[in-house]
C-alpha cells in the first residue's frame, strides 16, 4: 500500500494542519529556529497566495489553519525548505545530541538525506464551514492555556491569538470573524468561510528546564 503524506480534500479550500517534530524533540525553544518558520510563511504569503487564518507553535510541533492555491505544494515546500534551514542551524551551532535524534529516527525509504527533521504527514483536515474555523482557531488560540504554559492565549507569543487580541503579532494574519467586519492591527479581516476564497523566548514562557519531556503532545 501506497504511503499518503498529505490527504487535501480540496486544494485550495482552508485545512487544519499540524507538523511535528521527529520524536517530539523541543526544538522551537530556539528563537533563531522560529524565525525560520515565521519567515517562510512570509514568504509563501507574498510569493504563493498563502493565507494564514490562525497558528501556534509550541516546543515541537505547530498547529495552524491554512489556505492557498495549491495548498498540498505549499506544506510540502514549507516542510522541506525549514527543515534545511534548521538544520543547517543545529549544524553550525554543534547542536550534535539533537543531530544524532534526528539522523537515527530517519525513516528507512529516505534515502535523499541524512537526518530526517518532521515527521510524515500532516493530519489535514478542511474546514468546510464556520462552525469549524471557530472550533480550530479556538482550539490552536487556547492550546497553551490547555497546558498552563500561560493563563491567556494572548500571553502566548507565538500564537496569532495575539493579532485577534489587537496586540502586536510576529506575522501578519488573515483574521476571520465571522458575520463580523473588524479589523485589528496586523490582521486582513475576512467575514466568513464563504468568503475566504478572495523579546521573550519559547523557553522562558515554557520555563522548559521542566517542560521538555518528549511526551508531550
Amino acid at each position: 500500500m501506497g504511503r499518503s503524506r498529505y490527504t487535501f480534500t480540496e486544494t485550495d479550500k482552508p485545512h487544519f494542519l499540524t507538523c511535528t517534530i521527529m520524536e517530539w524533540l523541543p526544538l522551537f525553544i530556539r528563537p533563531y529556529i522560529v524565525d525560520h518558520l515565521l519567515n517562510c510563511w512570509r514568504y509563501q504569503q507574498a510569493h504563493n497566495d498563502l493565507k494564514l487564518y490562525g497558528y501556534v507553535i509550541l516546543e515541537n510541533h505547530l498547529h495552524f489553519v491554512a489556505q492557498a492555491p495549491d495548498l498540498s505544494k505549499c506544506l510540502s515546500q514549507f516542510k522541506s525548505f525549514t527543515a534545511r534551514q534548521i538544520i543547517d542551524d543545529l549544524q553550525s551551532k554543534g547542536a550534535d545530541k539533537a543531530l544524532q535524534r534526528l539522523r537515527f529516527s530517519k525513516r528507512a525509504h529516505k534515502q535523499d538525506r541524512v537526518y530526517q527533521l518532521w515527521q510524515e504527514g500532516s493530519h489535514a483536515e478542511m474546514v468546510y464551514s464556520e462552525s469549524v474555523m471557530r472550533q480550530k482557531l479556538e482550539y490552536i488560540h487556547n492550546n497553551p492555556v490547555k497546558r498552563g504554559y500561560v493563563d491567556l492565549p494572548e500571553q502566548w507569543r507565538y500564537s496569532s491569538a495575539r493579532n485577534y487580541a489587537g496586540m502586536p503579532g510576529l506575522i501578519e494574519v488573515q483574521c476571520w470573524y465571522g458575520n463580523g467586519t473588524q479589523s485589528v492591527p496586523g490582521c486582513i479581516p475576512t467575514q466568513s468561510v464563504g468568503t475566504i476564497n478572495s523579546g521573550d523566548s519559547v523557553a522562558d514562557l515554557l520555563g522548559l528546564h521542566c517542560l521538555s519531556s518528549p511526551s508531550l503532545t
